[in-house]
């Protein structure tokens, strides 16, 4: 993808240099979703960081001023709705309260209905990650619904399945632009 600049972000490919600052964030996940991508060496780090270099579907985000990578992006265009798409983020606890996430976000998701005809984008977010859920209602993103016992991304002290209750937010083209118009 082409850089996108905000007033205090680059939001871009990753490149290698970014491998210890993706481990700084990968290596503590805060919410149960990211799990998955828990990576605790430089080495695995630095293994992600290539497999996203050309990867547009997850978007690294710097500070302008140092190029520091302080978080990630991350989009999903649907096959059968190719005007759709699931979107995401996830931070480094570093940057949290001054405004980064969601000026990073408003960027994808500008550059989303404006560069990639997107009508429509959604993302899932579990009903105890408050801040993303924030996020989202700053955006001007609207709750759809709460999906009980959605996905299991743990186990609980038994090793039985922990299901996450995921909460749907969205948010139209149309509803985007007369937001940004006003």
């Amino acid at each position: 993808m082409q850089p996108i600049q905000t007033n205090r972000l680059i939001l871009r490919n990753f490149k290698r240099a970014d491998a210890p600052g993706l481990l700084e964030y990968t290596s503590n996940p805060r919410v149960n979703c990211f799990l998955d991508g828990k990576m605790n060496t430089l080495e695995e780090a630095a293994a992600e960081v290539q497999k996203r270099n050309s990867d547009d579907s997850h978007i690294a985000v710097s500070l302008q001023e140092t190029d520091e990578l302080i978080g990630e992006l991350f989009l999903m265009q649907e096959e059968r709705e190719p005007d759709t798409f699931n979107i995401g983020w996830n931070f480094n606890a570093r940057y949290e309260g001054k405004g980064l996430a969601r000026e990073s976000a408003e960027a994808l998701l500008d550059y989303l209905y404006m560069q990639k005809e997107a009508r429509r984008l959604y993302a899932y977010v579990e009903d105890d990650n408050v801040r993303s859920q924030k996020l989202c209602e700053k955006l001007g993103m609207r709750q759809e619904g709460c999906m009980m016992e959605f996905v299991t991304f743990t186990n609980h002290a038994d090793g039985t399945p922990k299901y996450e209750n995921t909460y749907m937010y969205a948010l139209l083209k149309r509803e985007w632009l007369k937001r940004t118009s006003i």
